[in-house]
């Protein structure tokens, strides 16, 4: 085996154990909600992020518009291009078209800021290796939840199915908590997202597209409002 791609293996496994315990909520959740284990594990295993998988589960579930599930997937997963785009500038040449397509599917927060961590250029056998543990991390924690789901009594499923929320408060409250714009930019949306969901009007909008006013408006809020400051700029 290649020495390249196993010190991708061995760099991907505490990206793989941490995306285990994330994927076992969703599976636990996708079928509580009315998918069956083979489903949900089908989801994961052609996706790779967990809050475009967890949004995209109720427009699947109601019945959603092809065209509203795309754009939702779009404006969550908008960052995932531009991460594509830093990383680049560090691939080899072994990464040709193929190589990078095959690699920008498993692109995540945590395979790009490993990635981007390595000294000098990047080739495809180490990202090969980097990719594969995280994706069967990801596929069998699903695995291990959706199981579970069918098997657990109800009260274990309500309790567990809520660590997916609390991962996504852990991503969000530190830096929330530390930077000012970032806690800002939070509130407008939880404010927003409580506008759609109690208003009478604004309560029929789609979760879909509500994501979407929600996401779009409250980044936009915090441009203009905390403007990052370029390089040599006063």
């Amino acid at each position: 085996m290649n020495a390249e791609f196993r010190k991708g293996i061995r760099h991907g496994i505490p990206i793989a154990l941490g995306y285990l315990s994330v994927s076992f909520a969703f599976g636990m959740k996708a079928v509580g909600d009315g998918l069956t284990w083979l489903q949900a594990v089908l989801i994961s295993a052609t996706n790779l992020t967990s809050a475009g998988q967890m949004a995209g589960l109720p427009l699947m579930l109601g019945g959603a518009s092809l065209y509203e599930m795309a754009l939702t997937q779009l404006t969550i997963n908008l960052r995932y291009g531009l991460m594509g785009l830093s990383l680049g500038r560090k691939l080899d040449d072994s990464m040709g078209t193929l190589q990078r397509l095959i690699f920008s599917f498993a692109n995540t927060d945590e395979i790009f800021a490993v990635a981007s961590s390595q000294p000098g250029k990047v080739g495809k056998h180490y990202l090969y290796g980097l990719m594969l543990t995280p994706f069967l991390g990801w596929t069998l924690g699903t695995l291990l939840g959706g199981v579970a789901g069918t098997v657990l009594p109800a009260f274990v499923r309500s309790a567990l199915g809520i660590a997916i929320y609390g991962m996504f408060l852990a991503i969000i409250l530190p830096p929330a908590r530390e930077k000012k714009p970032i806690r800002a930019v939070v509130a407008l949306s939880v404010a927003l997202s409580l506008c759609f969901h109690y208003l009478p009007g604004l309560n029929q909008v789609s979760s879909g597209f509500v994501i979407i006013i929600c996401a779009v408006a409250a980044a936009a809020a915090g441009a203009a409002l905390f403007p990052v400051e370029e390089e040599g700029q006063a």
